[in-house]
């Protein structure tokens, strides 16, 4: 039996999780992985199956993408989802700097009112398509973006901000209002390095991780629980990870094998390469616990790392019957997860078998309504507030 972990300081005490699958909006849809048809490109009719789908099997969240491959925008996509979707929320990947700051804000806002509050944004620093620039650069900017987003959406009247990288006034901030409440959309973000996890104790609610052993995640988790009290805050955490469930564990696990049957090792390398985050330190270790894995790919049990062999960022896949995963996500929630974000390929067969197996046995919930951010009825310039 694997030992119990110590208590650790979150912002959600509440055992439950936000359950989330991923729409393949930048090209990263395989039947086989590596190998591309046309069926599964990331057309919007395709990617926006798979989100109504999703919506309709009742997952409480979707990750949409964002890179610089034939695709789908993701800001963009989300607003065109947010009127044929129920009740799922988007969580929308932005690169920060590509848009002037407050208008970033406007366009969040407007998605936010389009979709009563089913959004949250996703935080990227990874560089910017055709520009290379030093990691703490980026953070840095990433950084005071996201300060001036969350000063334009909880200000009243004017703004003024004279920084190192934006420098404006503005008569007032009602363009920028969002839907939520209380600070406005949630902020989730994932890396590694230092000035990332710095990045996301200060200003962002949830911190992302990709699949690690147990033992690394809790050290991650509490490392950054520390960095987050130091500024007086809690955030919460959550795991981007694959997912192949079957009926028995040879069945999953012939799948995995399946998956990467007709995979050339070179192409997958020159799949890896195209994504803009490719050389992260996330990535980079990624790979080293995948050159670590025995034959089989396995870095722990039920944690299989082919993925990684095709794929750059989250590599790898929880892998196993019905029971096994069940028990592999109670036992990420136990550590202290609140948010799991999943996928698997094919995208839409592999929702449908999650939903069918697993997600009904998970304590789920949506996090931005737990913490008040999605509120009924809110007073805004785009809803009841007076018109000025």
């Amino acid at each position: 039996m694997t030992a119990p972990v110590p208590p650790l300081s979150i912002r959600t005490p509440e055992r439950r999780a936000e359950v989330a699958w991923f729409s393949a909006l930048c090209s990263d849809d395989y039947e086989f992985l590596g190998v591309p048809e046309g069926k599964l490109r990331s057309s919007f009719a395709h990617c926006g199956e798979i989100v109504r789908r999703a919506d309709e099997l009742g997952y409480q969240n979707i990750l949409l993408p964002s890179g610089w491959v034939p695709g789908q925008d993701p800001l963009t996509f989300a607003a065109a989802m947010a009127v044929q979707t129920r009740q799922i929320n988007q969580l929308v990947a932005l690169r920060m700097g590509e848009v002037w700051p407050p208008m970033l804000a406007r366009a969040i806002a407007t998605v936010d009112h389009m979709a009563q509050g089913r959004l949250a944004v996703n935080i990227i620093s990874s560089d910017w398509p055709g520009k290379k620039e030093e990691s703490e650069e980026r953070y840095a900017r990433s950084s005071e973006i996201i300060q001036i987003l969350q000063k334009l959406w909880t200000t009243e009247g004017p703004l003024a901000w004279h920084g190192r990288f934006y420098d404006f006034e503005l008569p007032n901030t009602d363009p920028a209002k969002p839907y939520q409440q209380n600070g406005g959309p949630l902020l989730y973000f994932g890396g590694i390095s230092p000035a990332a996890q710095e990045l996301c104790a200060k200003h962002c609610d949830v911190f992302l991780m990709w699949p690690e052993t147990e033992e690394q995640l809790v050290a991650t988790m509490r490392h950054l629980s520390e960095r987050a009290a130091a500024h007086g805050r809690k955030i919460d955490f959550g795991l981007r990870i694959h997912v192949i469930v079957r009926e028995t564990e040879a069945q999953a696990r012939a799948a995995a094998d399946r998956l990467i049957s007709r995979l050339d090792r070179t192409k997958g390398l020159a799949i890896k390469a195209r994504s803009l985050d490719a050389q992260s330190a996330g990535v980079r270790r990624q790979d080293e616990l995948r050159a670590k894995a025995g034959p089989d790919l396995f870095i722990e049990p039920l944690i299989w790392s082919g993925i990684g062999l095709a794929r750059s960022g989250c590599a790898s896949a929880i892998v196993g019957d019905p029971d096994q995963v069940v028990a592999k996500l109670n036992r990420y929630l136990d550590l202290g997860m609140r948010a799991f974000i999943l996928s698997g390929y094919p995208h839409a067969e592999e929702c449908e078998l999650f939903a069918r197996h697993v997600l009904p046995r998970l304590p789920s919930c949506r996090l931005n309504e737990l913490q008040g951010r999605r509120v009924a009825n809110p007073v805004t310039p785009l809803t009841t507030a007076e018109r000025r």
